[in-house]
């Protein structure tokens, strides 16, 4: 009996010291929990800059372009056929197929197909995935809910400030040394942006909605380990659209919860790092917008690989390469993406692998980059052996993080080299609208066909004049 009472004077103590740092921080003002759901429950009637507008609008297509393409790969057919069997209320439908379900399972399923053929944008800083994460929850809930074009473009917008904002103020790195995927980590609060601004939460539903999506949080890095690329499509993306809209329609159907999950004692920051910065949160929120920042990749392989194809590709141009003047290839990367692009089992994520493909053919296609064939091909395997990866620290630059440099042996002796410091797609290094088209437009062709491609393309082009998204399904539905 005296240990009991030890105990329930130790825990009283705790808890009013708990409650006294409580109300001395919110004597100093908001907190971050505040903060960030006021923001989100006034940002779907906040008119957006033109420009941000446009990134919107060209993070959207090449997302759909993902979709689509990826409802074809095997990620996106395991993620269809597993959806399908739950059934679900027709809310939302899942693209490149007939399948309407729940707006839950609708995003898991195109999430996963967002992510399922590596084409999908990335954030360089974070090395977060928004696009996978954010415009599949969108897309359901907008489908769902009847929103128009312009609450769409808001609510991605939103979507991809939570993404990126959580793992800047979890710190990248802290999150990937502890073992876990920064990009599963961010990928709930992504989409739990997107769906909360188009449920349309009040500020106390968006504190709930936080709250919900944090005990969600998860991710482990041993998604490298994945030959298939199935889970991987599951942690960079689905995982994140099932948890974000879920959570929103927990809310939304009445459900209470933790009003503060981003502040004080057991918050989320401090539990899943060692050195968070809370205002990261909402530093800079409504001036700063993320979508404006990822780069769209030109390549349907891993980000880190964008650099080494451009270089190489640049000399080969320039000097003429191919494989009978070439002796040797040496690509320096940063170092942590030597464990992401090195002999990997997958040839969209195999950077010998698709240098070798590029010096041989003269550029990579869709096709090339998720050709397991061409792994074996006694062409590609002769060049592939003169490839060497090699980690540079001096290329783990925050303001270029994913860079690199290609150096060529000639046959003759002489050595020719070319450093990309921002790959075409980069905010340094944008992509004009038709090229955000045209290489939609090879995505989607194949599956949707002509008719179909052209209006959904078009569509997204005027999507602020959309008066309900979900006209789209006409165009990416089959």
């Amino acid at each position: 009996m005296p240990s009991r009472r030890r105990f329930l004077q130790s825990a009283g103590s705790i808890a009013a010291l708990a409650a006294t740092r409580s109300r001395a921080v919110r004597a100093a003002g908001p907190r971050v929990t505040e903060r960030l759901a006021r923001y989100m429950a006034a940002a779907r009637d906040q008119e957006l800059p033109e420009q941000v507008v446009l990134a919107c609008k060209h993070r959207i297509l090449d997302t759909f372009g993902a979709m689509v393409s990826g409802a074809r790969m095997h990620p996106g057919e395991m993620a269809l056929k597993y959806v399908r069997s739950l059934g679900g209320e027709p809310q939302a439908s899942v693209v490149g197929s007939d399948l309407r379900t729940s707006a839950v399972n609708a995003a898991l399923a195109n999430a996963m197909c967002a992510h399922a053929d590596e084409t999908d944008d990335f954030e360089p800083v974070t090395k977060a995935h928004p696009g996978c994460s954010v415009i599949p929850a969108a897309l359901a809930m907008a489908e769902r809910e009847h929103r128009n074009g312009e609450e769409f473009i808001r609510a991605v917008a939103l979507g991809y400030d939570l993404n990126c904002r959580l793992l800047m103020a979890l710190g990248p790195d802290l999150v990937r040394g502890s073992h876990r995927s920064a990009e599963g980590t961010s990928s709930t609060f992504g989409a739990l942006g997107a769906a909360a601004s188009l449920a349309r939460l009040d500020e106390r539903g968006m504190r709930f909605a936080i709250s919900y999506s944090a005990q969600q949080v998860s991710g482990l890095w041993s998604w490298v380990k994945d030959k298939d690329h199935v889970e991987k499509a599951f942690d960079f993306a689905g995982m994140g659209e099932r948890n974000g809209v879920m959570a929103v329609d927990m809310v939304m159907a009445g459900l209470t919860g933790v009003d503060d999950v981003l502040d004080g004692t057991h918050n989320l920051l401090i539990a899943l790092s060692t050195d968070p910065k809370p205002e990261e949160m909402v530093k800079h929120l409504g001036s700063r917008f993320y979508v404006t920042e990822t780069a769209i990749k030109t390549y349907s392989v891993g980000y880190p690989i964008q650099s080494p194809l451009d270089a190489l590709l640049t000399l080969r141009k320039r000097y003429g390469l191919g494989p009978d003047n070439v002796r040797s290839i040496l690509v320096k990367l940063p170092t942590d993406a030597m464990g992401i692009v090195g002999e990997s089992a997958m040839p969209d994520v195999n950077c010998q692998h698709l240098v070798a493909v590029a010096l041989v053919k003269g550029a990579v296609s869709f096709d090339d980059s998720h050709d397991v064939a061409l792994m074996h091909d006694p062409s590609i395997i002769e060049q592939r052996a003169k490839v060497m990866l090699a980690g540079d620290q001096a290329l783990m630059d925050p303001a270029a993080p994913r860079g690199a440099i290609v150096e060529v042996t000639l046959t003759d002796g002489r050595r020719v080299d070319h450093f990309t410091k921002y790959p075409p797609g980069t905010k340094e290094n944008p992509l004009s609208t038709e090229a955000v088209s045209a290489k939609a437009r090879d995505l989607m062709l194949p599956v949707l066909g002509l008719d179909k491609t052209e209006k959904l393309i078009t569509q997204i082009g005027t999507l602020e004049r959309l008066e309900d998204v979900a006209a789209l399904r006409q165009a990416f539905a089959t």
